[in-house]
């Protein structure tokens, strides 16, 4: 397929990268952090707000546009930039993790998966071919294929039917695919099994995609798996190709996988934290609505620049949770998707210089992640 990502610079003691991403709606810069806006929007958050916390690219999930409030509503408003009024890139996951974890009843073989819809619980019968349409229908940038993701513990045997059944779908959604400039990216299965996922690397990187994702992470595996997977495969997957961590994570778990040479990240973490009342800060996690911040005129991070950062103290957002008030859920919301994309700028300048390990040391020293 056609060459849409170029590494910029390597840093000379680590496996990150920084790297450009050619798109139908513009470049990203990587690595990057996309924030999820699963139904076309970044919970509580407007474009504007994301476009000024930096972000250069989101993602959207096929699934949950294609049950509510479906494809043709979407085409006929111009498709989902124009829909969402976002015009900077967008990433749409197939809907494969969420057939799988969220429908009522599902039944799955070589030709697709018939699901009840966990909204109305309506039949539906989606095929590799099927996930395809939909995506180019909204006009996404960056395609997934569908894929059968399976939880932690799974039997070998299970694992390789679901990698077996990823591949051959794989396959027809590369052929249903139409040459217009969407970019589709392989996924790699195989669960916590090493042979599996050596195989599913070796077969999925023969048939040339866009870039690859490591799928079937943060399904329950304990961290240390976790990290084996993502170090197997970052290892493994082609130098040239944007490499895609999906569904992760933690601000630690982000800074362990760009030092293993993974570009691309997302996570609901920033947003469903922030509507708990917990913030992300330089020195850890912060639940606001704890008593001790009652009269604590301190924003929630010194050394951040954000728009709640920079105007409201702890506090007053911790009286707007108390009283359930909606401007309190957005300004950690807000502070949280600045703290990870202003972290993700901190990465790159930090690879730029040839010292990503020194900014990891620091971070680390300083962060407490419970």
């Amino acid at each position: 397929m056609g060459n849409n990502f170029s590494i910029l610079h390597k840093d000379k003691d680590s496996h990150s990268r920084l790297g450009e991403l050619k798109t139908l709606h513009g470049s990203v810069v990587t690595p990057a952090f996309m924030p999820v806006g699963t139904q076309g929007t970044v919970k509580a958050i407007s474009p504007k707000e994301l476009e000024e916390c930096g972000a250069e690219m989101i993602l959207s999930n096929a699934y949950h546009l294609y049950l509510r409030p479906g494809i043709e509503i979407i085409q006929k408003m111009g498709g989902l930039h124009q829909f969402m009024c976002w015009q900077r890139p967008i990433l749409t996951d197939s809907g494969g993790y969420q057939v799988f974890s969220l429908a009522l009843l599902r039944k799955v073989n070589d030709e697709g998966v018939e699901f009840q819809s966990h909204i109305d619980g309506f039949k539906h019968f989606l095929s590799p071919e099927t996930v395809i349409e939909i995506q180019e229908a909204l006009g996404s940038d960056i395609m997934m294929p569908l894929d059968e993701c399976v939880h932690y513990p799974t039997t070998k045997d299970y694992a390789e039917v679901a990698m077996e059944r990823t591949l051959r779908w794989a396959r027809r959604s590369l052929l249903k695919k139409k040459e217009n400039g969407q970019l589709l990216f392989g996924i790699i299965q195989g669960a916590t099994y090493s042979d599996l996922r050596k195989e599913s690397i070796k077969k999925t990187t023969e048939l040339d995609f866009d870039g690859y994702s490591i799928g079937g992470v943060s399904v329950g595996e304990p961290a240390t798996l976790r990290e084996e997977v993502i170090d197997l495969v970052s290892n493994a997957l082609p130098q040239e190709k944007p490499r895609y961590l999906m569904g992760q994570g933690t601000p630690c778990d982000i800074i362990m996988a760009v030092e293993k040479g993974i570009d691309l990240f997302d996570c609901v973490i920033p947003t469903r934290y922030g509507r708990n009342g917990t913030a992300f800060t330089s020195q850890g996690k912060l639940v606001v609505r704890n008593a001790a911040y009652s009269s604590d005129s301190q924003p929630l991070d010194k050394n951040c620049s954000c728009y709640a950062c920079k105007n409201f103290s702890r506090a007053y957002i911790r009286h707007l949770f108390n009283a359930e008030e909606i401007l309190g859920l957005r300004l950690v919301s807000l502070h949280n998707l600045y703290f990870y994309l202003e972290l993700m700028r901190k990465i790159r300048d930090a690879i730029r210089n040839n010292r990503f390990l020194e900014f990891k040391k620091i971070f680390l020293s300083n962060y407490h992640e419970d």
